[in-house]
């Protein structure tokens, strides 16, 4: 069958996709984010005639101010440390695959876009796209918002490309050494506290009652990670964080969690974010800095973060072996089988 890419052009890739930043530190970039993100039906389930006077009246003109301020904390010279982080993993990957499949990196809200991804990837004459959404747990706000947008990007396209999705990873054994061998790489340089915590993003209880298996996804991690670590059940605790309104969340709560410890007797924790691939600002921001000052403030001793997989070795054998395992049979523009390239 003959096909519109060049000899010389992979007609497979890999898109990474992750949750997306503002462009800048500033109220107004991040309003602008804001905007994008809380106007997705999947994130906020709350009636439009209800949220957008909410959203647009009160949440964006108080709202991206005090975030502005948070990202600041974080920012590098480089930019977000999610979208730095996520660009280094995007070219470790791209080295990994070579000239046998192209890597290529959007953000679900803001910049790169899905859709301007999806359009350089048709340039490129890429006729088979394997979406990578960067959520090692599914949840219907992050992972089936990425399908959302692929669908919407690609609504007007006349010649679809062929697709595959990756839905979750985790349970996957080489997402479960990868996060193993970083807590069993920081403990060699820190020492070992006395409790390993987990700290996931939350979600509303509501998702998780109404079919999102986030909760119980979560949860498998934890326990086979413990089972690697040969951790026992009072070394290592469950907790999510990031919960925002009153309504009820997923529990236990992470800052409860902290505020609590130091009066029962534990003030030396090492903390690990399972379910953020990359650091970002619920990592480096709201744990290894606000959570970190709560947990002093309360009588802690000591309050190590952790690094995410960011873009480890560990991190790019993981997705490496996911995209390889999942691309199966596709082949490149010189008939070389991508799952197999090197």
């Amino acid at each position: 069958m003959t096909h519109s890419a060049s000899p010389a052009s992979p007609e497979a890739a890999v898109l990474l996709v992750n949750l997306g930043t503002p462009q800048a530190p500033d109220t107004a970039a991040v309003r602008r984010y804001l905007a994008e993100f809380l106007s997705d039906r999947r994130v906020v389930e709350i009636p439009r005639l209800i949220w957008l006077p909410i959203l647009y009246g009160v949440i964006l003109r108080l709202r991206p101010r005090k975030s502005a301020h948070a990202y600041a904390k974080i920012w590098t010279p480089q930019g977000s440390p999610l979208l730095v982080f996520s660009r280094a993993l995007t070219a470790r990957l791209g080295e990994v695959f070579g000239d046998g499949g192209h890597v290529e990196l959007a953000m679900r809200y803001g910049e790169p876009s899905v859709a301007g991804a999806l359009e350089r990837l048709r340039e490129r004459g890429i006729r088979h796209i394997l979406v990578l959404p960067l959520y090692p747990q599914y949840a219907a706000a992050t992972t089936a918002s990425v399908s959302d947008a692929i669908n919407d990007a690609l609504r007007n396209t006349r010649w679809l490309p062929e697709l595959r999705f990756i839905g979750d990873y985790h349970d996957d054994p080489m997402y479960i050494e990868a996060l193993a061998e970083s807590v069993q790489t920081h403990w060699q340089a820190n020492g070992r506290a006395e409790r390993l915590l987990l700290s996931f993003h939350g979600l509303p209880q509501r998702c998780v009652d109404r079919g999102d298996p986030y909760l119980d996804q979560c949860r498998a991690t934890a326990t086979l990670l413990q089972q690697r670590l040969g951790l026992d059940a009072q070394s290592l605790f469950v907790s999510f964080q990031s919960r925002v309104g009153a309504e009820k969340w997923i529990a236990p709560y992470t800052e409860t969690t902290l505020a609590r410890w130091p009066g029962e007797g534990i003030r030396d924790i090492d903390v690990l974010c399972p379910g953020f691939a990359v650091d970002c600002l619920e990592t480096l921001e709201e744990i290894a800095i606000r959570d970190r000052e709560l947990f002093l403030s309360a009588g802690g001793k000591s309050l190590r973060y952790i690094p995410a997989l960011n873009d480890s070795e560990a991190q790019v054998r993981l997705m490496s072996t996911l995209a390889r395992r999942h691309m199966q049979g596709w082949a490149s523009a010189d008939g070389e089988n991508v799952a197999c390239a090197s």
